[in-house]
């Protein structure tokens, strides 16, 4: 009988005798601390103009080209890796090789699709290939530098449309063949300047073979290259 009294008892019954001395303050303001300037938001973009956004991107494009045509020891190309640069000038490229022969009968030139595919699934290939040998970057750094180093062929092959509008005799060929030799050994050196510490050294033979054949294509591709009449 006693439990049951005990249980029927009410459960805060006894708070009634507790007195609450005048020395505890009971009313107050609930607040939320305000964080204090936090640097990370000086890199925020949401609110940032999209023409101050496009200028800041074409000035990490222009840096990236500058670390290509002088390549040094520098993991700016790797860390702050993007693929505006090689969208770029791949389809810079294959606009300037196909020369306007979607119109002629004569199917010799590279259309602007197959020079498309073969810069990408090439750089993939090479990709790949690092990778399974035991690269250490990433598979979107290692698209990003060999498209980049396509730089100095881009350049090769404006140079070798201008030599070309004065004609096409033995000078014009001799004129391109030293250019775009020049320009695929820079293109060569420049990308394995950026890869080759990433890769095991009794191995990097086996990954600068695969970029060598890949930017002779490349390079081929550009010498032949004969406009449309």
């Amino acid at each position: 009988m006693a439990e049951v009294e005990e249980s029927s008892k009410p459960m805060f019954a006894g708070l009634s005798d507790i007195s609450i001395s005048e020395d505890i303050p009971v009313e107050g303001d609930i607040s939320v601390p305000v964080s204090s300037h936090n640097a990370d938001n000086d890199f925020s973009t949401l609110d940032e103009p999209v023409k101050d956004t496009i200028l800041r991107d074409l000035r990490a494009v222009g840096q990236k080209f500058v670390h290509v045509m002088y390549p040094k020891k520098s993991s700016a190309l790797l860390r702050d890796w993007d693929l505006w640069g090689p969208l770029i000038l791949c389809v810079t490229l294959a606009l300037m090789l196909q020369g306007g022969s979607v119109d002629s009968e004569e199917e010799g030139r590279p259309q602007f699709a197959e020079v498309f595919v073969i810069i990408w699934f090439g750089s993939v290939i090479i990709t790949l290939n690092s990778k399974l040998l035991g690269g250490t970057i990433s598979f979107f750094q290692s698209l990003c530098v060999l498209g980049y180093c396509i730089l100095p062929l881009t350049v090769a092959m404006i140079v070798c449309r201008i030599v070309l509008v004065g004609g096409s005799g033995l000078v014009s060929f001799v004129v391109r063949l030293i250019v775009v030799t020049a320009s695929f050994s820079w293109s060569t050196f420049a990308s394995t300047a950026f890869l080759a510490d990433s890769q095991p050294p009794n191995r990097k033979a086996l990954v600068v073979y695969p970029v060598f054949l890949f930017y002779f294509v490349i390079g081929w591709m550009i010498l032949t290259f004969s406009p449309s009449q």
